[in-house]
């Protein structure tokens, strides 16, 4: 078994489903402690739990400032430490521009940028008395590319990849902060839209969610020297 995550705390959030189960796979069998969170999904949750050796399960609303302080503190009174975060739940609409209203604004960026942040922060108020750690925010293409029918999830990851290197520099030395961009990465029904990217991925395929871990993980266990970085793992479609 690969141990270079070996004794490592990690917390995942939305690590019930999608990138951030892969995530959390990937990382527990390289022999992470892995700490799953999930806010709505406890059935999924609990089947990645038992797929992560039976790893522990955290609840929390990320909506709520309160509620992240509580899952960051229940985190490290379970394990004692937190070495690693990746924020990793997001929320995805598709919404004409002139038909977005303040509620579908906040809905996208409580989760999507105002609990990327929070938790950046209660994490590197635990990992700076450590005197290390590791930070990765899974953001998007559409942080890097503009959506004409997601100009408010854009802006929310936009706002992930400058909070990315914000906090690089507000957390240096001891905790680097770095973000993976996916590209296409499905894991329910494709779209039309979503089968039109893909056909001009220079790929010629979509990714999976096993290559978006590995990234994450060449991020918590590479080189501290590389903070700062946006790494689009998307096949090339950033190229077009």
């Amino acid at each position: 078994m690969d141990t270079s995550c070996a004794g490592k705390v990690v917390l995942i959030t939305g690590a019930a489903k999608r990138i951030g189960r892969a995530v959390a796979v990937h990382l527990a069998a390289k022999g992470a402690r892995v700490a799953i969170h999930y806010s709505e999904s406890e059935a999924e949750a609990r089947a990645t739990a038992e797929e992560c050796g039976n790893a522990p399960i955290f609840r929390a609303n990320l909506e709520s400032v309160a509620e992240i302080e509580r899952l960051f503190q229940e985190v490290k009174s379970h394990f004692g430490r937190l070495d690693w975060l990746v924020n990793n739940a997001a929320r995805f609409t598709r919404i004409n521009a002139l038909e977005i209203t303040e509620a579908d604004w906040d809905y996208i960026h409580s989760v999507n940028l105002k609990a990327v942040f929070f938790s950046c922060q209660q994490a590197a108020r635990i990992m700076l008395p450590q005197g290390e750690g590791r930070i990765v925010n899974i953001s998007s293409l559409g942080g890097l590319r503009p959506w004409e029918e997601h100009a408010h999830y854009c802006a929310s990851k936009a706002g992930v990849i400058m909070l990315t290197k914000a906090l690089a520099k507000a957390f240096a030395p001891a905790i680097t902060v770095n973000s993976v961009a996916p590209g296409v990465i499905p894991f329910d029904k494709i779209d039309e839209r979503s089968r039109h990217l893909i056909r001009v991925t220079p790929a010629e395929r979509a990714g999976e969610g096993e290559e978006i871990a590995e990234v994450v993980a060449s991020f918590l266990t590479g080189p501290s020297f590389v903070t700062g970085q946006i790494l689009s793992v998307d096949g090339g479609l950033s190229l077009i």
